[in-house]
């Protein structure tokens, strides 16, 4: 009979793999690799990612390696622009390929401006524009509609971006910069690639996400019909249950520690995949947490991890000459907890904001 893993053993395995127990000193394109990627839409919020998980996290650490085009940021998993090693550019896009396709047709905006069309060719139309020089959506968009002038310029350009690896090039991305949302080609970019299969796809989540179900690998990738990719798998993982009797799967070695074990405090930024690469999201996620934002409107805000769950988020203003981070709990926090989250957002607004700042702990 498998061994049940409770929330909070889920919790800590989860938590040392993301390296939100203690934090790691492997280098940045090591941690980008491991964690199969950053969801990066936002410019900048990222960079509280890498903070929170790599000891002594320097901006310039990763925007260099965007520069040196070591690192990218380019539409991945769930068709959302992610952060990845040059490597994983070109391999996790060739296995994530089926849901950017899904993705072209079902999209409310962009799905009608191209049915009917041959896909093909207007990738075959946009490749020598985007080798010539890196475009933005609206510039590409436009060039294209020279050729397909009933078409809507927008969808024009979306198609391309779902359908041919695309990388937004610096100065977009750079910390403490910021430029046009510029697409080139990854071909173009960081050169060609080897595609990854889906067995080395599911491994990769299992190292960064596990133990888990093949729900969560399908909620995390975008993908489906998994089932078929994890059953020949079976006997090389270990086989758990949690408590609703789901069957997770594992990698033999990975890290599964003590439900006992403490976790820090930590800071997770606004599209944090912590949060987003479970189905059933109760290892990390509160109700508290979830309510609080049912009805809300604007910016997603970050959440600040206590004993490991999601007890309270935080927010951060700031003018030319001042920056105040709040943080707002959801539960009431013990003298300890209250010092610990006081003392990490202190840091954590130093971090972003090294020239002044200020920290707020709401009740």
């Amino acid at each position: 009979m498998p061994q049940v893993l409770g929330p909070r053993t889920l919790n800590r395995a989860t938590l040392a793999r993301q390296f939100l127990l203690e934090r790691t000193t492997r280098s940045v394109p090591e941690v980008v690799e491991h964690l199969v990627g950053l969801q990066a839409q936002t410019p900048h919020s990222w960079y509280l990612g890498l903070w929170s998980r790599i000891a002594g996290f320097r901006p310039e650490a990763a925007a260099d390696r965007l520069t040196d085009r070591s690192l990218v940021r380019i539409a991945l998993m769930r068709s959302t622009i992610h952060l990845v090693t040059a490597r994983d550019a070109h391999g996790l896009r060739a296995a994530i390929q089926p849901v950017l396709d899904r993705d072209l047709f079902t999209n409310q905006l962009h799905g009608d401006a191209v049915r009917g069309l041959d896909v093909d060719e207007i990738v075959a139309a946009a490749r020598p524009l985007l080798a010539e020089r890196a475009r933005t959506s609206r510039e590409l968009g436009a060039l294209l509609q020279d050729r397909w002038p009933d078409r809507p310029a927008a969808g024009l350009a979306y198609a391309v971006r779902n359908r041919l690896p695309l990388v937004q090039v610096p100065p977009r991305g750079l910390w403490g910069r910021s430029g046009p949302i510029a697409h080139t080609s990854a071909e173009s970019w960081v050169g060609d690639g080897a595609p990854f299969s889906l067995e080395t796809l599911v491994r990769r989540y299992l190292a960064a996400f596990g133990p888990a179900t093949v729900m969560d690998v399908q909620t995390w990738s975008g993908l489906t019909h998994l089932r078929e990719v994890v059953e020949p798998l079976r006997s090389q993982l270990r086989l758990f249950h949690d408590e609703c009797g789901r069957e997770l799967f594992d990698l033999p070695d990975a890290p599964r520690p003590d439900a006992a074990t403490p976790a820090p405090v930590r800071f997770l930024y606004d599209f944090d995949n912590l949060l987003l690469s479970h189905a059933d999201r109760n290892r990390v996620s509160t109700d508290e947490f979830r309510r609080a934002f049912v009805r809300r409107s604007g910016p997603v805000p970050g959440a600040v991890l206590v004993d490991g769950f999601t007890a309270a988020h935080w927010t951060l203003t700031r003018d030319r000459e001042t920056a105040r981070l709040e943080v707002h709990p959801h539960r009431p926090l013990t003298g300890g907890e209250a010092e610990a989250v006081h003392a990490e957002a202190a840091m954590a607004l130093a971090f972003m904001a090294p020239n002044a700042g200020k920290v707020a702990l709401l009740a």
